[in-house]
């Protein structure tokens, strides 16, 4: 893949479809549970939307026109002062294992801070083993529950870390 042109930015109105395609396309190629997911989230139909208030942010994963992946933060349902939660962090096949999943989650990290969350939360599921590495070496610790209320009951592994 040509990737001189790959930019992280803020997510626009115009990538909903790409960013749902390529969040639905991750939970069917890696044989993930569809029930009690982002992947039947009413969000991730309209990700700009979801991701418009002051305290929360979207980044995408652009080359040229082609969404090629993101990931989000928003408040922790819950817990909505203090700690965010990072959210649908999916990168399509071509683009995974190339380092673009480490900026992407810095920049929510970077981000989280500067918007004065004191934690990040971050649900997952076994198979996106790759994921969990990342964020182990990013110094996320596991949880025993889940922090919050995400409706999101087919993920059960939960992980926090203070910023």
């Amino acid at each position: 893949m040509k990737n001189n042109n790959i930019i992280i930015r803020e997510i626009q109105p115009q990538d909903n479809k790409q960013i749902e395609q390529v969040i639905r396309a991750c939970f069917i190629e890696l044989n993930m549970p569809l029930v009690g997911t982002a992947y039947e989230d009413p969000e991730t139909k309209q990700m700009f939307e979801a991701y418009a208030n002051t305290n929360e942010t979207y980044f995408v994963l652009e080359n040229g026109e082609t969404i090629l992946g993101g990931a989000g933060i928003k408040p922790l349902s819950g817990l909505e002062t203090t700690v965010c939660e990072l959210q649908k962090m999916y990168f399509s096949s071509e683009t995974r294992g190339l380092g673009y999943g480490k900026k992407i989650f810095q920049a929510c990290l970077d981000e989280a801070k500067r918007l004065g969350y004191k934690q990040v939360y971050i649900e997952t599921i076994d198979e996106l083993k790759a994921a969990i590495h990342v964020y182990e070496n990013f110094g996320f610790t596991y949880l025993d529950k889940p922090m919050g209320n995400t409706g999101h009951f087919s993920c059960g592994i939960w992980m926090v870390k203070d910023i």
